[in-house]
């Protein structure tokens, strides 16, 4: 499946400029007409254009988790899911969801089912709210279902933001102390070159680095070297998305010392863990539940081992026995999923294990910041302090110098 742009015409004359899936242009086109719509252009939307324009132009996790628990709302009110999904595009904050609940509503009013129709948009729903639905529409309990997935997409971001809360202090100090000697080097340095520059005689070591460093950064060198570096990481960032980048990074990932590995880890198994418990709960097969909860995991480690365990499971296997030989998950998982595939309380027994390593995560995230805070004061006056030492080093050996 492809994403296309398409430009086309609505039945009261208005223009709807939006993406869709599809296999191709033909059956792109195919299913707007099927809306209604008169169809002015679909062309394919480019790989480079979806890898770097995609993260602006999505819809907030928080908007869709209000429109799931308001949709669930409705319809367990009795209101028709076609007059729900109408009173929720008049509503609706967000303009993009706006525009995929409108092509839902009209998806629906065309003969497809709620999931079918949110299929067609998974980029923006994701597979697990797809999947979700589908499973709530066979056992005839699409209100449950959706208040299950609004709970799965606050629990998914409120770790998100524990992370993003406990990384955005050190990198906002590094941050400012790579400002702060970019800022010396290029405009208080070259005022101690010109001092130095009539003096006889060598410079310390430190001193001829820091001049070194300020001459490159204030030439066309420093021009040279950012352009290196906005290169080089472009293309780091575009190959960290490749499948190769994916798996070598999310093993680098677990293997980050003074316990940031840990954590990686304790959120993947968090995050999977709830997953797989939600889909169990709403009646996803085991096997399809166990290739969501794996892509939705975010770490290609942890998704390789469930895939594995997938493939026993297919043979007639019990859930925790693959596991067991996949060193990722820890004995106490592969535990308590034996034990609650005894009692019959696998979804329960998921959920545990998620908030367990929820908490896990918050306390570790917690102690580290504690720890991380006067590293990255230490490392603040090191390098300030560096430059300023450098720069001062010849003021001993000032007679020297003349001479």
């Amino acid at each position: 499946m492809s994403v296309y742009k398409y430009k086309a015409r609505d039945p009261k004359g208005g223009i709807l400029r939006d993406k869709i899936e599809g296999e191709d242009r033909e059956a792109v086109a195919e299913l707007l007409r099927s809306r209604g719509l008169l169809v002015i252009d679909v062309s394919e939307q480019g790989i480079r254009e979806r890898e770097v324009f995609s993260p602006f132009k999505g819809v907030r996790a928080d908007d869709l988790v209000i429109f799931t628990r308001q949709l669930a709302t409705m319809i367990e009110a009795g209101l028709p899911l076609v007059r729900s999904l109408r009173i929720l595009t008049d509503q609706t904050e967000s303009s993009k969801l706006r525009e995929v609940v409108e092509a839902v509503r009209k998806d629906i009013e065309s003969g497809s089912s709620l999931s079918e129709a949110l299929h067609r948009h998974e980029v923006v729903f994701g597979k697990l709210y797809v999947e979700m639905v589908r499973a709530g529409e066979v056992g005839g309990a699409l209100d449950e279902v959706l208040l299950r997935v609004a709970a799965q997409l606050e629990k998914d971001q409120e770790l998100k933001r524990k992370v993003r809360g406990a990384l955005a202090y050190p990198l906002f100090v590094l941050a400012f102390a790579l400002v702060a000697a970019l800022f010396m080097l290029v405009f208080i340095v070259p005022i101690f070159a010109g001092m130095y520059a009539d003096l006889g005689g060598s410079l310390p070591l430190p001193t001829r680095i820091a001049l070194g460093l300020s001459d490159i950064l204030t030439g066309f060198g420093g021009l040279a070297t950012l352009v290196l570096f906005a290169v080089g990481a472009f293309f780091v960032a575009r190959w960290a998305r490749t499948e190769e980048g994916r798996k070598v990074w999310g093993r680098f990932a677990l293997r980050i010392p003074l316990g940031i590995g840990g954590v990686v880890r304790k959120v993947a198994l968090a995050r999977c863990v709830r997953t797989l418990g939600a889909l169990i709960s709403s009646g996803v097969p085991i096997l399809q539940a166990l290739e969501i909860s794996a892509t939705s995991s975010g770490n290609p480690v942890v998704e390789a081992a469930l895939l594995r365990a997938r493939d026993s499971i297919r043979q007639g296997s019990p859930i925790h026995a693959p596991l067991e030989a996949e060193p990722v998950f820890p004995p106490m998982v592969v535990r308590m999923i034996a034990v609650g595939e005894e009692t019959g309380n696998l979804d329960g027994m998921l959920s545990k294990i998620a908030d367990f390593y929820e908490s896990e995560v918050d306390n570790t995230v917690k102690s580290l910041t504690s720890i991380i805070e006067p590293v990255m004061i230490l490392i603040v006056g090191a390098v300030v302090g560096a430059i300023i030492i450098s720069m001062y080093l010849p003021m001993f050996r000032i007679f020297e110098l003349i001479e």
